[in-house]
């Protein structure tokens, strides 16, 4: 049951992945793209957490988090980028 729980779930963060590239790829304007790679950032660590519970690695969840604070710090970077930049 739980292979299969997990199956799917790497089914549906696939197509996440996917359909954020293309909006990261086809975004009309910056803030949007930004949008899309954060959102590609959050699937990317739902692959390590899922990653890490399939094979039972709990130090892969360390990487988790650390990914998460930089990613965070690089989109608060960006949000402060845009307001001076207006």
């Amino acid at each position: 049951m739980k292979e299969l729980l997990l199956g799917m779930i790497l089914v549906t963060l696939s197509s996440a992945l996917v359909i954020t590239f293309i909006r990261l790829v086809r975004g009309p304007n910056l803030p949007d793209r930004v949008v899309a790679l954060d959102l590609l950032s959050v699937v990317v660590m739902a692959f390590i957490c899922l990653y890490s519970i399939r094979y039972n690695q709990p130090i892969f969840l360390d990487v988790a988090i650390i990914m998460a604070l930089l990613t965070f710090i690089g989109t608060v970077a960006f949000a402060y980028y845009l307001e001076r930049r207006t």
